[in-house]
Formats: C-alpha cells, structure tokens, sequence
C-alpha cells in the first residue's frame, strides 16, 4: 500500500491557476468509511467554489477539491460490512476527490451500475444525489407532470433531463446554443429552450405553467420561475449562478399556492446522505442498467491538468460532464 499520493490543492483562494499538483499521505479511513483508489474524479462547480473562496469544506473532511469518484476498495473501516476490499465503486465525497486516494463514508459509496466503466460511474453521485434529492424527495416530481431544468445541457441538467423522463414527466430545458438544445432534446425533453431566442416564461405558460422547476441560475431568473410556474407548482433552487437575491411578489405564492424550496448538499448530515443513496440504488440505479440513463461526458483531463478543467467548466463551453483521470 502507497504511503505518498499524487493529489491536487488549492494554493490560495483564486483563479484556475492555483490549483497546483502535490505529493499528500494516503488518507486513513475511519470506522465508517472505505478507502477508494481513484480511477476517475468527476469536476463540478462547487469545486471551483471552492478554489475561489466561497464553499468552505465541512469540518473534519478533506480540504482537496473534488466531490465525487469511481475507482477500487483498498481498505475498509473496522465497523463497514457492506464493500469489501476489491470493490468498484462511486461514491459521494465529503472532499479530497482530487486525488490518487480518498476516504469516503461507506454509506455514501454505491456499486458500479452493470455496464458503467469507472470513467462513466464517476459523472453519476454528485449529480445523481442533487437532482434526485431535490427534484424527487423535495419537489415531488411525479410522471405525467410538467419539470423544466435550467441549464440543460450542464451535467445536472443532463442528468435531470433523463431521470424526469424516465419518470414520465414532460421535460422542458433552457440552453444557450442550437447544438445544446439538440442534445437537451436528444435526451429527451419534449422542448429545449434557447434563452437568447425565446422567453421561457412564455413557452411555459402556454403550455399550462411547470410543476417542478430545477433552478442554478438565481438572480432575476427567480421571479420569472415563479411566473413560469402552474398553480401549486414547485421551484427548487440549488445554485446561484447570477446572484442569491431577488425581488419577488409574495403574494403569487399565497394565491397559487406555489412552493420555493432548496438545498446544498455537501452540509447535509451523513445519515441524509446515506438516505439518499439507498434512494438512489433502489430507484436510479435501475434507470441506468436499463439505458434510460447515461452521463454525458465532455472530456476527460489527467489529474494535474485540473486548472484546465476548471477553465473549461467556467467557460461553460462544455456539454455534459468534465472528469479527471487519476490513475498513472
């Protein structure tokens, strides 16, 4: 077993350039948890909150980047039953993804779906967890009801794109480009929306208003959600890419009794975590075998390129998911 691993830190609060290769100790895993040689880390946008400043790691949990991973068990935790060492498995991170080796929860962790390369599973917790947490568990999403998904062809909206159809939802996505419409559409939204085109408002509403809207945008998308909203409708926010502040009218909601509802996920106790994988093996999971779910991945970058991946993922160039390779 390695004593030293390659991994990646933040330098400083910054730009893409402070994220800086290292040599690190191999982290110990605790009764609880499992130790996961990292095949591939997926790169999201609270890693790059993170690098700037703004999303502090939780206490006690890794202060390298990097939320999500696929690779192999190499050790387990003294009160762990479930994995055993030689497993492939994702899993949802406290932190530390960035990395040749990280220790997680075990009951964060999930089996690689049959079928999945390591490559692929990595792209699949942190945006699983999100979307199916906050569009099923908090906004009750159910078949035959109306869900648009900012940001549609972003890894959550790829991804929530194809776990609402699967549910039997009628999907509507917002892009900023003919090409990510299409693979918003490919994936299987009745419409996808080219916000430089168009006013979602308007293609809603005359579609009856959504029911469940998925929200990263904030800022003065949050009182057109609203509008866009049908009577007993739901916004969830989960990021704010303009800004967390708004002036809205209070009394729509009163009247079409509308609810606005949120999370962030990394603050979330382990327990809730753990409730939302079992959710997720027991209803995502099969999704997935059954094809009706595949990440989409843009690219793929070798660990000590990961400045680069940022750039990308910030440029917002991309469609899909930005991994990592970790392995040598």
């Amino acid at each position: 077993m390695d004593k030293m691993m390659r991994a990646v830190e933040i330098s400083q609060p910054g730009g893409p350039e402070v994220l800086v290769p290292v040599e690190r100790p191999v982290p110990v895993p605790g009764a609880d948890d499992i130790l996961i040689r990292v095949a591939f880390a997926g790169v999201n946008r609270p890693d790059a909150l993170q690098r700037a400043g703004a999303y502090k790691a939780p206490p006690g949990a890794s202060d390298l980047p990097g939320l999500e991973a696929a690779g192999e068990v190499v050790a387990v935790g003294a009160a762990v039953s479930r994995f055993s060492v030689g497993d492939r498995v994702c899993a949802l991170l406290p932190g530390g993804g960035y990395a040749e080796y990280v220790t997680t929860p075990a009951a964060h962790a999930l089996p690689i779906p049959e079928g999945l390369d390591l490559r692929a599973a990595a792209c699949l917790p942190e945006t699983c967890f999100t979307v199916w947490s906050n569009v099923v568990m908090r906004g009750g999403l159910t078949g035959g009801e109306r869900f648009l998904v900012h940001g549609g062809s972003s890894g959550i909206g790829t991804t929530a794109i194809q776990i609402a159809a699967a549910l039997g939802a009628r999907v509507f996505a917002t892009a900023g480009s003919a090409e990510k419409c299409a693979v918003c559409e490919k994936l299987g939204a009745e419409r996808a929306i080219n916000y430089r085109e168009a006013d979602f408002v308007e293609v809603l509403r005359a579609e009856g208003g959504a029911d469940v809207i998925l929200d990263m945008v904030g800022g003065s998308y949050i009182a057109r959600n609203v509008k866009a909203l049908a009577d007993d409708g739901r916004l969830v926010q989960i990021a704010f890419l303009e800004s967390p502040k708004a002036e809205l009218n209070f009394a729509q909601v009163m009247l079409r009794r509308l609810t606005i509802t949120g999370s962030t996920l990394r603050p979330q106790s382990d327990a809730a975590k753990a409730r939302i994988a079992q959710a997720l093996e027991a209803e995502v999971w099969p999704m997935v075998k059954a094809g009706r779910l595949e990440p989409v991945i843009d690219s793929a970058f070798p660990l000590e390129r990961a400045a680069d991946a940022h750039a990308l993922m910030e440029s917002s160039r991309h469609i899909g998911k930005i991994v990592l390779d970790v392995a040598p």
